[in-house]
């Protein structure tokens, strides 16, 4: 497998509005954050599928499923007012993974990807897939994948809206439906500066790599 380049890197973006926080993209810091309130807000987000009989992992995680699928890949949180907000763990290749996909060593994937609900349809769950856009890309992955349940047909369609394509279907074990496999080509190109125009909150934005 060929070696990826891991260059740190910060950038700032300043977007203000009144009456909404600062928000920050960083990694998940276990100095600083609280796996506990990390599962506490993937239980949240996964409500909705739960209710749907969707028997996804994050619905109901327990704390120490979460921190060993956050270290096993790069934890990534958006942060307002010290209270995380967002999350997304970034992989690269899964050797041991169900999804064909994700075992290939040019394929990056995302996982633990949730959105506080009250902070939804306000550009994070965006931003988040926009950096990890920017990560894979910058890494030489030829591809950046995820999945979501087939049967939440709004969460297939928010994916596609931001660029992926639907190539695979997978039963993953323990699971009572198949997932989707999305994937599409990383983009490195766009500036973090682009980015910020689809931030609805329209908050200031520390983003760093």
């Amino acid at each position: 497998m060929k070696r990826r380049a891991t260059t740190q890197q910060s950038v700032r973006i300043d977007y203000v509005c009144h009456g909404v926080g600062r928000v920050e993209l960083r990694r998940f810091d276990p100095a600083r954050d609280s796996y506990v309130a990390l599962t506490a807000l993937l239980h949240r987000a996964f409500t909705p599928l739960g209710a749907m009989g969707l028997n996804c992992t994050c619905v109901d995680q327990t704390v120490e499923t979460t921190r060993l699928r956050a270290t096993r890949g790069d934890c990534y949180v958006a942060a307002c007012d010290g209270r995380i907000v967002g999350t997304m763990t970034l992989y690269a290749q899964d050797r041991e993974s169900a999804c064909e996909l994700y075992r290939r060593d040019d394929i990056a994937s995302l996982r633990q990807f949730a959105v506080e609900p009250v902070w939804q349809a306000r550009g994070i769950g965006t931003l988040l897939l926009a950096f990890a856009d920017h990560w894979a890309a910058t890494r030489g992955y030829a591809e950046l994948a995820l999945d979501t349940p087939q049967p939440a047909a709004h969460l297939i369609a928010f994916y596609r809206g931001q660029g992926f394509r639907i190539v695979d279907f997978v039963r993953f074990d323990g699971k009572r439906y198949d997932s989707a496999i999305l994937s599409k080509p990383p983009v490195a190109t766009r500036t973090l500066a682009n980015w910020s125009h689809r931030l609805s909150a329209r908050a200031p934005i520390a983003c760093a790599a």
